[in-house]
């Protein structure tokens, strides 16, 4: 009797998970310019993924004389820049850096800033307020001078910038997170778990995070929009990844002597900045009304 009970709980479960996830993707296919985002970064998606089959990786970097600064043409879709090299290729390739340093330094920053604002949400305390204090500090400072002063003392590389933003944004993530960890540790089943001996740490784990995971989906899904325009401003001031290696901010530096003359140098990589971070403020956008449950259709 206590097998089928267990059997029974079981399923239940396993449909109300399932149709939890089904309410969400219903709510969110309803919003029709979330659908139009999470198609616009499918497309930059697969153009990142595909693009050593798009356009040969040499194609971006090598220097043709004969061919500086042409016009958008068959030959060269988006045209060429000050050193003959094809544009469309740059931003082609370019879209791994951008990206990279995107999506990497959200997804590190809110691991590490995730499981500290956890911590410190679920202990409270002294801990707590020397944490969140060091933090406050830390916020003071605009997340784009940080992340330069930070590269500067490092060095420009990938690597340095990825870190960079890593770091000035984890302040941000970690204070989200508290908050919406101090909503969950009240909870009766969260009391449950702790008279039960469970350890504090695979409470936080397995009931805290889980729990509280809405905002922070929310929060990380529109932070990579700002991400990527944060490292295009460190390369666009020379301090992120150096040439000929393509990244937008990078192009964009490079083309601010011949604007005025050959606008389209700006336009494109302009163009693919704005439509990335487009793409994921509208899917950060659906995500937040489709997981919000005081939101009625």
């Amino acid at each position: 009797m206590s097998k089928e009970k267990e059997v029974l709980k079981t399923g239940q479960s396993k449909i109300k998970k399932k149709s939890r996830s089904q309410e969400t993707w219903r709510r969110f296919r309803k919003n029709k310019l979330a659908l139009f985002g999470m198609i616009l970064f499918a497309v930059i998606l697969l153009v990142t993924i595909l693009a050593d089959v798009i356009v040969s990786y040499d194609v971006s970097v090598t220097q043709v004389a004969s061919e500086r600064l042409q016009s958008p043409s068959a030959s060269h879709w988006f045209g060429t820049d000050n050193y003959g090299r094809d544009l469309f290729a740059r931003i082609v390739h370019g879209s791994r850096n951008s990206l990279l340093v995107g999506f990497g330094s959200v997804i590190i920053g809110v691991t590490l800033g995730g499981m500290l604002g956890a911590v410190c949400g679920y202990l409270g305390g002294r801990f707590d307020a020397i944490v969140m204090r060091v933090l406050d500090s830390i916020m003071c400072i605009p997340t784009t001078m940080l992340a330069l002063a930070i590269v500067a003392a490092l060095g420009t590389s990938l690597g340095n910038v990825l870190m960079a933003m890593t770091i000035s944004s984890v302040p941000r993530y970690c204070r989200i997170i508290r908050s919406s960890v101090l909503g969950v540790t009240g909870q009766t089943y969260i009391e449950a778990a702790h008279s039960c001996g469970t350890p504090d740490f695979q409470i936080i784990l397995k009931h805290v995070l889980p729990n509280a995971i809405g905002p922070i989906i929310v929060q990380a899904t529109m932070a990579v929009g700002s991400a990527i325009i944060s490292a295009a401003g460190i390369s666009f001031v020379g301090m992120g990844i150096q040439p000929p290696a393509p990244e937008w901010g990078a192009m964009l530096n490079e083309a601010r002597t011949y604007m005025t003359m050959y606008p389209y140098m700006v336009l494109f990589p302009g163009l693919a900045i704005g439509f990335t971070a487009l793409s994921m403020n509208l899917m950060g956008d659906g995500l937040r009304d489709a997981l919000d449950p005081k939101l009625k259709d």
